[in-house]
């Protein structure tokens, strides 16, 4: 059963990407998730197993690159299973030649936008003189199915992570803005190192964001609370969302590898007292 004792996002509520992305696939996942806050324990994707496996497996493999980009030495960093060695050993030789600058590590940026708080935790940051580089490491391979690369793109990830290291990045680059043309994010696949996905920034595209972001977080504030937000029209997602049954989309859940682009959503796990906010 529902509670309706939660109507309302909560004071304190940190906007991040993987919030963001669940309002812009589906209204009502977002309203049950953040909103209702309800607990709804459906299972995410098939095999159960296999999935569970690649989340631990996921959040082992940054911990291991953030230890090594931290200055542990590699032969004290041991790889728990078959598949964490592969993706390591992957890592080891054919890391990014990019890494190298000033590095910031799962670091966290917020500023306030609409007037309300956005937050976006990165793997690697790395600032040199006239760049700057956002890192992000993927445990799957390259998305190969037509118009992957343009939905990467239109993610909220790619959006908020380039958007906030402009308005809330000047503390890692000296105090000094930076701006959107220094700045290029990366996603890095394990399964496929050598096939990266580079996205440079650029005025017109932080312009776009602005707006896009600020449009949605305004939409959101502006959403009638005691009613059922909209479905996603895009029935195929539903398969991966443990509301479906609740939502009379389905009982069964999807199978992992049957949707190598849909990315399933994980908790994150964020110190918000340690992030120095800044408004704009």
């Amino acid at each position: 059963m529902i509670s309706r004792n939660a109507v309302q996002l909560a004071p304190n509520f940190q906007f991040s990407q993987s919030s963001l992305q669940d309002y812009v696939e589906c209204k009502r996942r977002f309203q049950l998730r953040y909103i209702e806050r309800v607990a709804w324990p459906a299972v995410q994707a098939q095999p159960v197993l296999e999935h569970e496996a690649r989340l631990v497996n996921g959040q082992a493999f940054h911990r291991l690159v953030q230890q090594q980009l931290l200055g542990i030495p590699e032969n004290r960093l041991s790889p728990a299973n078959s598949d964490l060695q592969r993706w390591w050993q992957t890592y080891l030789e054919t890391r990014p030649a990019e890494i190298e600058g000033r590095r910031f590590i799962e670091i966290t940026l917020a500023a306030t936008v609409a007037g309300q708080r956005l937050v976006a935790q990165y793997d690697l940051i790395v600032i040199t003189p006239q760049t700057a580089r956002i890192f992000d490491w993927k445990t799957s391979a390259r998305p190969t199915k037509p118009g992957a690369t343009e939905r990467l793109f239109e993610r909220m990830q790619t959006r908020i992570y380039r958007y906030l290291l402009v308005v809330a990045g000047a503390d890692l680059n000296g105090g000094y803005a930076l701006t959107p043309e220094q700045i290029t994010m990366t996603y890095w696949f394990a399964e496929t190192p050598n096939e990266p996905v580079h996205f440079p920034y650029n005025s017109e595209q932080f312009a776009a964001d602005e707006r896009v972001l600020t449009a949605l977080l305004t939409e959101i504030q502006m959403q009638a609370l005691n009613t059922p937000w909209d479905l996603t029209t895009q029935e195929k997602t539903c398969a991966f969302c443990p509301y479906r049954s609740l939502c009379e989309r389905g009982v069964e859940a999807g199978e992992i590898h049957a949707e190598d682009e849909i990315e399933l959503a994980s908790p994150e796990t964020l110190d918000f007292e340690q992030i120095a906010e800044i408004e704009f």
